[in-house]
């Protein structure tokens, strides 16, 4: 900081020894040395500097300029660099930068800007104090300014640095040919135009030099041009007497050439710059895009200009197609099908096929409206043909023109084989399937036949029974009475199993047709529960009734009803061992009746409690103990439970008994009050089932 303070004195000092003695203006004051200063240090220090430039600025100019003068132009000066140092840094510590066109032209309004400042603070100088013309003192400043701004300020900025495209000879060449072309453009003041002839030279700098190299090369031809005119050489200074102008054209005319010269090179070298940038980010954007394009081994990616003519043949393409890049390179893609595929596709697109020249057509109407993926056969090098999944894309320069194509496939020959396989074996499996229905159809047919077939003999042998056990025949032995019940109990069994399989075979027909009639739940349990009273006659069983003392109503049928509670406690009695304990409990509540049906029996596997509601599923534990049964009560009882709005859920385990728990909804019935119930009573076991009148608050039947 304190050496560009000295440097920026010394120059000052300089310049008013050599500002023409009847001249009006500043003579060559640093005023791009002082606005590059503040720039450089910061704003820390900028807003410090600012009195010392007006010190320094006031003190030089006064040795030659009256003081009034003097403390006018100094004010002008610190107010120029004060505007220049904020918009160019903001007020911030950052550096600012010449890398864009946004950065050039803020590095010219401020050049401009900051001179008029400067040049309008003379003018109200010169028009105040009297001292000389304020026109001329205008023109001579902003120029003088301008040029001084535009030359030094590039110094100091951020530039896009680059590597120079001129090697170390061709460098030390453009460094002589501007130190000895200068001088002597500017020896001669007969041909003034001839110092304009040194400016190709920059650019020559420029274009091939570092940024930060041009802009030295451009300093020194400056500063050498400034050396000769001081010194009474070149157009400039003799061009006051020459063609009779005032003094202050000799400062305009070499202030205008400097201008030029930074106009020449500042953009050129920022214009050089954000080329060699994206130079790199294509460059990188390219590398990116080869990477990508080379690792993408399992897409053929292949890219033709606008004849057809391939120019990109990446390794997928390679690995699928069979073909090295620098066999395709250069040449058409038509080897990679056949003609008979190009003619299917052609066709199916609608378009006449005539041959090979169509095939620029196809193209065309493959990438129309963005189609998407398309099957198109390839070939191979080998002859294999293969089906890909192809996507074609046209490629557009920035004016939109077609430049090329860029076709994407993969191979999926294996995943159509694979999918024509997956079709013919779900064929087959839906065959299957119907097969199996029509089947199931048959046996539910059969089934239904027989079973109605078998309950016409079966009712009459039960009639037989009946009258030999009632002695119609004569009477019967001991032995004669014990065969005649075992085959009327097994004809019994027989004749539930025929019920059950024509309650299923009207079930899978057209539904239960449940008969929606006002009945009292509780008795429809007690009902059921006296159907099966006679299963646990000789068996030690524990067994337990519990029914609200109120009617439940329930639209429902009462016989399917019925057959819910047969089904569900009859399992129970059968799956309980002596010794066990069954009960049948009917809760409700003001929405709900709950019946719930529960035992200490043999119990349910956790594994096979999904299946319990399957047609014909019989328990491995039933199966282990050879217990008797069709599979089918469960799946009757779960049925008519679902036709009239209910839920059936079972908790059980592997010798720890179960629970069934069947839930059905109290719609539009008047349900007996919830609170009216009290502890149980126990009755003999002779009352069960029958119509028991007792003053409890709740009937519950309890055998022993």
């Amino acid at each position: 900081m304190g050496a560009l303070l000295a440097g920026i004195t010394l120059i000052a000092v300089a310049g008013g020894q050599t500002a023409p003695e009847r001249g009006q203006g500043l003579g060559a004051w640093p005023m791009g040395l002082a606005s590059s200063m503040l720039v450089l240090c910061g704003r820390r220090w900028a807003l410090a500097l600012l009195p010392l430039v007006l010190t320094v600025a006031v003190s030089t100019i006064d040795v030659y300029r009256p003081f009034e003068v003097a403390l006018g132009y100094g004010l002008s000066i610190t107010a120029e660099t004060a505007l220049v140092w904020w918009i160019l840094t903001r007020g911030r510590d950052e550096r600012p930068t010449l890398q864009e066109n946004r950065d050039l032209h803020t590095l010219l309004g401020v050049a401009v800007g900051g001179a008029g400042l400067g040049a309008a603070g003379g003018m109200a100088t010169s028009a105040l104090t009297g001292f000389g013309s304020p026109a001329l003192v205008g023109i001579s400043m902003l120029t003088a300014h301008a040029a001084s701004q535009l030359v030094l300020l590039p110094l100091v900025v951020l530039l896009a640095e680059h590597e120079p495209l001129a090697g170390r000879a061709e460098q030390v060449a453009q460094w002589a040919v501007v130190a000895v072309a200068t001088p002597l453009a500017f020896w001669s003041a007969e041909v003034p135009s001839l110092v304009f002839a040194v400016i190709p030279l920059l650019t020559w700098g420029a274009l091939r030099a570092s940024p930060r190299v041009a802009m030295g090369q451009m300093v020194l031809m400056i500063m050498l041009g400034v050396t000769m005119t001081v010194t009474g050489r070149g157009p400039f200074a003799a061009a006051p007497e020459v063609f009779e102008l005032p003094v202050e054209a000799r400062g305009i005319l070499l202030a205008v050439f400097a201008m030029t010269c930074a106009l020449m090179v500042v953009p050129m070298v920022v214009s050089v710059g954000l080329q060699e940038l994206t130079s790199r980010a294509v460059a990188g954007e390219r590398d990116k895009v080869r990477r990508i394009v080379d690792g993408a081994t399992g897409v053929a990616i292949v890219v033709t200009d606008e004849r057809g003519l391939v120019t990109t043949f990446n390794p997928g393409a390679e690995r699928l197609l069979g073909w090295r890049a620098d066999e395709v390179l250069g040449g058409p893609t038509t080897h990679f099908h056949t003609e008979r595929q190009l003619e299917e596709k052609a066709r199916e697109l609608g378009i006449p096929w005539r041959g090979q020249p169509s095939v620029v057509e196809l193209v065309h109407r493959l990438t129309e409206a963005d189609a998407g993926d398309t099957l198109l056969g390839f070939l191979r090098k080998d002859g294999a043909e293969r089906m890909h999944t192809v996507t074609v894309r046209k490629l557009h320069d920035d004016h939109g023109a077609v430049v090329g194509y860029l076709s994407t496939s993969e191979d999926v020959t294996e995943q159509m084989a694979t999918q024509r396989a997956l079709e013919e074996a779900l064929a087959v499996e839906r065959n299957a399937v119907e097969r199996l229905r029509e089947v199931d159809a048959v046996k539910d047919a059969f089934v239904s036949s027989v079973s109605h077939e078998l309950r016409t003999p079966l009712t009459s042998i039960h009639g037989y029974l009946e009258m030999l056990e009632d002695g119609a025949f004569g009477e019967l032995t001991a032995a004669q009475s014990q065969a005649v019940r075992k085959v009327a109990a097994n004809g019994t069994r027989l004749m539930s199993l025929i019920d059950d399989l024509l309650t299923l075979s009207r079930l899978q027909e057209n539904g239960l047709g449940i008969a929606a009639d006002r009945l009292d739940l509780a008795e429809a349990v007690r009902t059921g529960w006296a159907v099966v009273a006679p299963a646990w006659a000789d068996r030690d069983l524990s067994l337990r009734l519990r029914l609200p003392l109120a009617p439940v109503p329930f639209d429902g049928d009462r016989d399917m009803l019925e057959r819910v509670v047969v089904n569900l406690l009859g399992n129970a009695v059968k799956f309980t061992p002596d010794g066990g304990s069954v009960s049948v409990e009917l809760d409700v509540e003001p929405e709900t009746a709950t019946l719930t049906v529960r035992d200490t029996g043999i119990g349910i596997p956790a594994e096979e409690q999904s299946q319990l509601f399957t047609r014909f599923f019989r328990s491995s534990l039933a199966q282990k103990g050879a217990i008797p049964g069709s599979g089918l009560g469960l799946s009757i009882a779960a049925a008519i439970v679902e036709q009239h709005g209910g839920s059936v859920d079972v908790r059980s385990a592997e010798a720890a008994g179960t629970t069934f728990m069947v839930r059905l909804p109290l719609r539009g019935v008047a349900t007996a009050d919830p609170t009216a119930r009290s502890g149980d009573a126990a009755a003999d076991p002779a009352t069960a089932g029958s119509s028991a009148e007792e003053a409890t608050p709740e009937r519950d039947w309890a055998l022993g």
